[in-house]
């Protein structure tokens, strides 16, 4: 497998669908102004960083980075920054609505271990080093259903290849789609770019992670009578 290095500005293709949605509630738009300098990552942006000088990890203080990749309502990051303290997380998501849900979260739980990027996450990997992140979450990314879309999920080569250099060898990569097709593609790509994905019987895939905490999309697809898929896969060593 062959890793591509950063993208020439304007040249990425949106893994992702808008950017804004229902006009902010006040209390989001507090959020925003309030909470959002202080924990948004300085120098992703490619306005800000074009050179693409590599990122100052000196927020981690030393303790694991975990990588959530649209974290919709923030919910599950939440979550799980509540039960890991000892790990960094970063959660990437260009939807600003959902950028206001979960700073309200955060302040709500007292978490202090939560960086973020409201953006494309490829503009975070551009400049991430090589193997730091050590556990990547990618829930409900957006289905893009009909087949010429195809190309812009998440699952795909321009995505896998960057994911796959800045995840430490050995790392897990957790993907839950309710999207039967979504699966398929991810089956068949996700291996190629140098992952295993690790099941052994079909409890794997169809049994939620044991630290699972379901999201509201989640509880819309249930409803919906979508079935969800667990994929776990493991970056390759070599």
């Amino acid at each position: 497998m062959t890793d591509s290095g950063p993208n020439p500005i304007g040249k990425h293709r949106n893994f992702y669908g808008r950017r804004h949605g229902k006009t902010l509630k006040p209390n989001q738009q507090a959020a925003l102004e309030n909470d959002l300098g202080a924990l948004r990552l300085a120098g992703v942006d490619q306005g800000e960083n074009p050179d693409r000088t590599p990122l100052n990890l000196s927020f981690l203080h030393g303790r694991p980075l975990w990588l959530e990749i649209g974290f919709g309502g923030g919910e599950h990051l939440v979550h799980q920054a509540a039960q890991h303290r000892n790990v960094t997380f970063i959660g990437c998501e260009p939807f600003i609505n959902g950028v206001a849900m979960l700073l309200r979260k955060i302040r709500l739980a007292g978490v202090d271990n939560i960086r973020l990027h409201p953006g494309d996450v490829r503009d975070l990997f551009d400049v991430l080093p090589d193997g730091v992140v050590e556990k990547c979450f990618l829930l409900y990314p957006d289905p893009w259903p009909k087949k010429r879309h195809h190309r812009r999920r998440a699952v795909t080569p321009e995505y896998l290849q960057p994911l796959h250099r800045v995840l430490a060898p050995g790392a897990e990569l957790r993907i839950a789609t309710d999207i039967p097709d979504y699966v398929r593609q991810a089956l068949q790509e996700v291996p190629k770019a140098g992952f295993e994905w690790l099941a052994d019987s079909a409890a794997e895939w169809r049994d939620p992670w044991d630290d699972w905490l379901s999201t509201r999309y989640e509880q819309k697809a249930l409803r919906e009578g979508r079935v969800p898929h667990y994929l776990t896969f493991r970056r390759s060593k070599a």
